[in-house]
Protein backbone atom coordinates (compact mmCIF):
# COMPACT_ATOMS: atom_id res chain seq x y z
CA UNK A 1 0.00 0.00 0.00
CA UNK A 2 2.79 2.40 0.89
CA UNK A 3 4.51 1.68 -2.40
CA UNK A 4 1.28 2.52 -4.21
CA UNK A 5 1.04 5.91 -2.43
CA UNK A 6 4.66 6.68 -3.19
CA UNK A 7 4.11 5.84 -6.84
CA UNK A 8 1.23 8.30 -7.12
CA UNK A 9 3.23 11.07 -5.44
CA UNK A 10 5.27 12.03 -8.48
CA UNK A 11 7.05 15.36 -9.02
CA UNK A 12 4.43 16.32 -11.57
CA UNK A 13 1.63 15.83 -9.06
CA UNK A 14 3.51 17.88 -6.49
CA UNK A 15 3.96 20.71 -8.97
CA UNK A 16 0.26 20.65 -9.83
CA UNK A 17 -0.72 20.78 -6.15
CA UNK A 18 1.57 23.78 -5.56
CA UNK A 19 0.09 25.58 -8.55
CA UNK A 20 -3.45 24.96 -7.30
CA UNK A 21 -2.55 26.19 -3.80
CA UNK A 22 -0.87 29.33 -5.16
CA UNK A 23 -3.86 30.07 -7.39
CA UNK A 24 -6.28 29.68 -4.49
CA UNK A 25 -4.10 31.93 -2.30
CA UNK A 26 -4.02 34.55 -5.06
CA UNK A 27 -7.82 34.53 -5.29
CA UNK A 28 -8.06 34.68 -1.50
CA UNK A 29 -5.81 37.73 -1.14
CA UNK A 30 -6.83 39.51 -4.36
CA UNK A 31 -9.37 41.81 -2.60
CA UNK A 32 -6.67 42.85 -0.13
CA UNK A 33 -4.22 43.64 -2.91
CA UNK A 34 -6.87 45.65 -4.74
CA UNK A 35 -7.70 47.62 -1.60
CA UNK A 36 -4.10 48.83 -1.18
CA UNK A 37 -3.42 49.26 -4.89
CA UNK A 38 -4.67 52.92 -5.04
CA UNK A 39 -2.04 53.99 -2.51
CA UNK A 40 0.79 52.44 -4.53
CA UNK A 41 -0.58 53.91 -7.77
CA UNK A 42 -0.75 57.38 -6.23
CA UNK A 43 2.73 56.92 -4.76
CA UNK A 44 4.06 55.82 -8.15
CA UNK A 45 2.49 58.72 -10.06
CA UNK A 46 2.95 61.59 -7.60
CA UNK A 47 6.03 60.56 -5.58
CA UNK A 48 8.32 58.02 -7.17
CA UNK A 49 8.02 59.22 -10.78
CA UNK A 50 8.67 62.93 -9.97
CA UNK A 51 11.59 61.91 -7.72
CA UNK A 52 13.24 59.86 -10.47
CA UNK A 53 12.52 62.58 -13.02
CA UNK A 54 14.13 65.21 -10.76
CA UNK A 55 17.23 63.00 -10.51
CA UNK A 56 17.37 62.77 -14.31
CA UNK A 57 16.66 66.49 -14.62
CA UNK A 58 19.54 67.41 -12.28
CA UNK A 59 22.00 66.28 -14.96
CA UNK A 60 20.40 68.47 -17.63
CA UNK A 61 19.83 72.11 -18.45
CA UNK A 62 16.15 72.88 -19.04
CA UNK A 63 13.95 75.97 -18.91
CA UNK A 64 10.70 74.00 -18.75
CA UNK A 65 9.74 74.49 -22.42
CA UNK A 66 12.65 73.87 -24.79
CA UNK A 67 14.85 70.84 -25.28
CA UNK A 68 16.95 69.42 -22.47
CA UNK A 69 20.72 69.68 -22.74
CA UNK A 70 22.83 67.12 -20.90
CA UNK A 71 25.37 68.85 -18.65
CA UNK A 72 26.66 66.01 -16.47
CA UNK A 73 27.65 67.08 -12.98
CA UNK A 74 27.93 70.78 -13.87
CA UNK A 75 24.72 71.66 -12.01
CA UNK A 76 26.00 70.04 -8.82
CA UNK A 77 29.34 71.83 -9.22
CA UNK A 78 27.62 75.20 -9.59
CA UNK A 79 25.45 74.50 -6.54
CA UNK A 80 28.38 73.60 -4.31
CA UNK A 81 30.44 76.59 -5.48
CA UNK A 82 27.65 79.18 -5.45
CA UNK A 83 28.24 81.61 -2.54
CA UNK A 84 24.53 82.48 -2.43
CA UNK A 85 23.65 78.84 -1.78
CA UNK A 86 26.31 78.74 0.92
CA UNK A 87 24.70 81.79 2.49
CA UNK A 88 21.30 80.09 2.26
CA UNK A 89 22.67 77.05 4.12
CA UNK A 90 24.18 79.28 6.80
CA UNK A 91 20.94 81.27 7.16
CA UNK A 92 18.94 78.04 7.49
CA UNK A 93 21.09 76.70 10.31
CA UNK A 94 21.17 80.07 12.09
CA UNK A 95 17.37 80.35 12.00
CA UNK A 96 17.12 76.72 13.12
CA UNK A 97 19.28 77.39 16.17
CA UNK A 98 17.45 80.64 17.00
CA UNK A 99 14.04 78.98 16.78
CA UNK A 100 14.39 75.33 17.77
CA UNK A 101 16.21 75.67 21.09
CA UNK A 102 13.86 78.30 22.62
CA UNK A 103 10.82 76.57 21.09
CA UNK A 104 11.57 73.15 22.59
CA UNK A 105 12.47 74.66 25.96
CA UNK A 106 9.23 76.67 26.13
CA UNK A 107 7.23 73.66 24.96
CA UNK A 108 8.73 71.48 27.69
CA UNK A 109 8.01 74.05 30.40
CA UNK A 110 4.43 74.58 29.18
CA UNK A 111 3.80 70.84 29.05
CA UNK A 112 5.16 70.36 32.57
CA UNK A 113 3.00 73.18 33.96
CA UNK A 114 -0.10 72.03 32.08
CA UNK A 115 0.37 68.48 33.31
CA UNK A 116 0.17 69.77 36.90
CA UNK A 117 -3.31 71.21 36.33
CA UNK A 118 -6.38 69.23 37.29
CA UNK A 119 -9.00 71.32 35.48
CA UNK A 120 -9.42 73.02 32.05
CA UNK A 121 -6.71 70.94 30.39
CA UNK A 122 -8.69 70.55 27.17
CA UNK A 123 -9.11 74.32 26.77
CA UNK A 124 -5.36 74.85 27.11
CA UNK A 125 -4.62 72.00 24.72
CA UNK A 126 -6.95 73.53 22.15
CA UNK A 127 -5.25 76.93 22.48
CA UNK A 128 -1.83 75.33 22.13
CA UNK A 129 -2.81 73.52 18.94
CA UNK A 130 -4.60 76.40 17.17
CA UNK A 131 -1.42 78.09 15.83
CA UNK A 132 -0.36 74.83 14.22
CA UNK A 133 -3.55 74.40 12.19
CA UNK A 134 -3.75 78.07 11.16
CA UNK A 135 -2.70 78.90 7.60
CA UNK A 136 1.02 79.62 7.45
CA UNK A 137 0.51 82.33 4.83
CA UNK A 138 -2.08 84.07 7.03
CA UNK A 139 0.24 83.87 10.04
CA UNK A 140 3.12 85.31 8.00
CA UNK A 141 1.00 88.21 6.72
CA UNK A 142 -0.07 89.06 10.28
CA UNK A 143 3.50 88.92 11.56
CA UNK A 144 4.61 90.98 8.56
CA UNK A 145 2.23 93.75 9.63
CA UNK A 146 3.54 93.48 13.20
CA UNK A 147 7.15 93.75 11.99
CA UNK A 148 6.45 96.60 9.52
CA UNK A 149 9.17 99.27 9.85
CA UNK A 150 6.97 102.40 10.12
CA UNK A 151 3.47 101.45 11.22
CA UNK A 152 4.05 98.00 12.67
CA UNK A 153 2.75 97.35 16.17
CA UNK A 154 6.16 96.40 17.55
CA UNK A 155 8.00 99.49 16.31
CA UNK A 156 5.06 101.70 17.28
CA UNK A 157 5.24 100.32 20.82
CA UNK A 158 9.01 100.90 20.90
CA UNK A 159 8.51 104.50 19.74
CA UNK A 160 5.90 105.14 22.44
CA UNK A 161 8.38 103.83 25.02
CA UNK A 162 11.07 106.13 23.52
CA UNK A 163 13.19 103.16 22.49
CA UNK A 164 15.01 102.80 19.15
CA UNK A 165 13.00 101.03 16.48
CA UNK A 166 14.23 97.90 14.73
CA UNK A 167 14.27 97.31 10.99
CA UNK A 168 12.82 93.82 11.23
CA UNK A 169 12.50 93.33 7.49
CA UNK A 170 15.72 95.04 6.34
CA UNK A 171 18.55 94.31 8.79
CA UNK A 172 20.30 90.94 8.86
CA UNK A 173 19.75 89.62 12.38
CA UNK A 174 16.29 91.14 12.91
CA UNK A 175 15.19 89.42 9.68
CA UNK A 176 16.31 86.07 11.06
CA UNK A 177 14.64 86.75 14.41
CA UNK A 178 11.39 87.63 12.65
CA UNK A 179 11.32 84.22 10.97
CA UNK A 180 12.45 82.46 14.16
CA UNK A 181 9.69 84.10 16.22
CA UNK A 182 7.06 82.93 13.74
CA UNK A 183 8.39 79.37 13.95
CA UNK A 184 8.41 79.53 17.75
CA UNK A 185 4.83 80.86 17.87
CA UNK A 186 3.54 78.21 15.48
CA UNK A 187 5.26 75.06 16.78
CA UNK A 188 5.65 75.59 20.52
CA UNK A 189 2.10 74.45 21.29
CA UNK A 190 2.36 71.38 19.08
CA UNK A 191 5.58 70.23 20.75
CA UNK A 192 4.07 71.00 24.15
CA UNK A 193 1.25 68.54 23.40
CA UNK A 194 3.80 65.92 22.33
CA UNK A 195 5.69 66.43 25.59
CA UNK A 196 2.44 66.28 27.55
CA UNK A 197 1.64 62.90 26.00
CA UNK A 198 5.05 61.71 27.15
CA UNK A 199 4.51 63.14 30.63
CA UNK A 200 1.23 61.31 31.01
CA UNK A 201 3.02 58.01 30.34
CA UNK A 202 5.26 58.55 33.40
CA UNK A 203 3.81 56.70 36.44
CA UNK A 204 2.46 59.09 39.07
CA UNK A 205 4.01 56.93 41.80
CA UNK A 206 7.40 58.46 40.99
CA UNK A 207 6.11 61.97 41.66
CA UNK A 208 4.31 60.90 44.82
CA UNK A 209 7.43 59.21 46.18
CA UNK A 210 9.49 62.32 45.38
CA UNK A 211 6.97 64.55 47.18
CA UNK A 212 7.12 62.29 50.23
CA UNK A 213 10.92 62.54 50.21
CA UNK A 214 10.62 66.34 50.23
CA UNK A 215 11.53 67.10 46.62
CA UNK A 216 10.32 70.40 45.21
CA UNK A 217 9.04 71.08 41.69
CA UNK A 218 12.50 71.91 40.34
CA UNK A 219 14.03 68.69 41.69
CA UNK A 220 11.17 66.64 40.23
CA UNK A 221 11.54 68.32 36.84
CA UNK A 222 15.28 67.75 36.48
CA UNK A 223 15.64 64.40 38.25
CA UNK A 224 12.46 62.57 37.22
CA UNK A 225 10.75 64.28 34.30
CA UNK A 226 13.72 65.01 32.05
CA UNK A 227 15.39 61.56 32.27
CA UNK A 228 12.14 59.69 31.63
CA UNK A 229 11.13 62.09 28.85
CA UNK A 230 14.40 61.74 26.95
CA UNK A 231 13.06 59.59 24.06
CA UNK A 232 10.25 62.09 23.44
CA UNK A 233 12.72 64.98 23.56
CA UNK A 234 14.91 63.26 20.98
CA UNK A 235 11.89 62.73 18.74
CA UNK A 236 10.98 66.43 18.87
CA UNK A 237 14.58 67.43 18.21
CA UNK A 238 14.75 65.22 15.10
CA UNK A 239 11.35 66.28 13.75
CA UNK A 240 12.08 69.96 14.46
CA UNK A 241 15.44 69.64 12.75
CA UNK A 242 13.89 68.26 9.57
CA UNK A 243 11.16 70.91 9.62
CA UNK A 244 13.63 73.70 10.33
CA UNK A 245 15.87 72.73 7.42
CA UNK A 246 12.82 72.72 5.10
CA UNK A 247 11.71 76.24 6.07
CA UNK A 248 10.09 77.98 3.11
CA UNK A 249 6.73 79.76 3.49
CA UNK A 250 7.68 82.25 6.21
CA UNK A 251 10.75 83.75 4.49
CA UNK A 252 9.11 83.57 1.05
CA UNK A 253 6.09 85.63 2.11
CA UNK A 254 8.12 88.06 4.23
CA UNK A 255 11.14 88.62 1.98
CA UNK A 256 10.04 87.38 -1.51
CA UNK A 257 11.98 84.80 -3.51
CA UNK A 258 15.50 86.16 -3.07
CA UNK A 259 15.39 86.33 0.72
CA UNK A 260 15.23 90.11 1.07
CA UNK A 261 18.07 92.54 1.66
CA UNK A 262 21.45 90.91 1.14
CA UNK A 263 19.76 87.48 0.92
CA UNK A 264 19.72 87.45 4.73
CA UNK A 265 16.34 85.72 4.83
CA UNK A 266 17.17 83.18 2.14
CA UNK A 267 16.85 79.53 3.18
CA UNK A 268 17.87 76.38 1.30
CA UNK A 269 14.37 75.46 0.13
CA UNK A 270 13.59 79.08 -0.78
CA UNK A 271 16.80 79.15 -2.85
CA UNK A 272 15.65 75.99 -4.65
CA UNK A 273 12.25 77.56 -5.37
CA UNK A 274 13.91 80.78 -6.54
CA UNK A 275 16.13 78.97 -9.04
CA UNK A 276 13.47 76.56 -10.28
CA UNK A 277 10.17 78.40 -10.45
CA UNK A 278 11.23 82.07 -10.45
CA UNK A 279 14.33 81.85 -12.66
CA UNK A 280 13.15 78.78 -14.65
CA UNK A 281 16.45 76.92 -14.17
CA UNK A 282 14.76 73.59 -13.59
CA UNK A 283 17.85 71.43 -14.04
CA UNK A 284 19.84 73.55 -11.62
CA UNK A 285 16.91 73.61 -9.19
CA UNK A 286 16.68 69.81 -9.31
CA UNK A 287 20.37 69.57 -8.43
CA UNK A 288 19.78 71.98 -5.51
CA UNK A 289 16.96 69.77 -4.23
CA UNK A 290 19.20 66.70 -4.22
CA UNK A 291 21.96 68.56 -2.41
CA UNK A 292 19.40 69.64 0.20
CA UNK A 293 18.25 66.03 0.48
CA UNK A 294 21.77 64.82 1.27
CA UNK A 295 22.26 67.63 3.80
CA UNK A 296 19.05 66.58 5.56
CA UNK A 297 20.08 62.93 5.33
CA UNK A 298 23.43 63.67 6.99
CA UNK A 299 21.74 65.76 9.67
CA UNK A 300 19.18 63.01 10.35
CA UNK A 301 21.95 60.41 10.53
CA UNK A 302 23.76 62.57 13.08
CA UNK A 303 20.60 62.77 15.18
CA UNK A 304 20.16 59.00 14.88
CA UNK A 305 23.69 58.46 16.18
CA UNK A 306 22.90 60.76 19.09
CA UNK A 307 19.83 58.64 19.86
CA UNK A 308 21.94 55.48 19.82
CA UNK A 309 24.58 57.02 22.07
CA UNK A 310 21.91 58.14 24.52
CA UNK A 311 20.27 54.73 24.74
CA UNK A 312 23.52 52.97 25.68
Amino acid sequence: MSSLVQSTSTPENTTIRKAVVQKSNWRKYLPLYLSIAPYFLIFLVFNLTPTLFSLYLSFNKWDGIGRMTFTGFNNFYFVLTDPIFGKAVLNTFEIWIMSTIPMLFLALVLAFLLNQRRHSKFAYQLCYFLPNITSTVAITLIFGSLFAPQYGLINTTLSVMHLPTVQWLQDAWPMKWAVALMVIWRWTGYNALVYMAGLQSIPTEYYEAARIDGANTTDIFFNITLPLLRPVILFTVISSSIGGLALFTEPQVLFTNNGGTGNEGLTMVLYQYWQSFASHHFGFGAAVSWVIFFIMLAFTFMNWKIVQATER
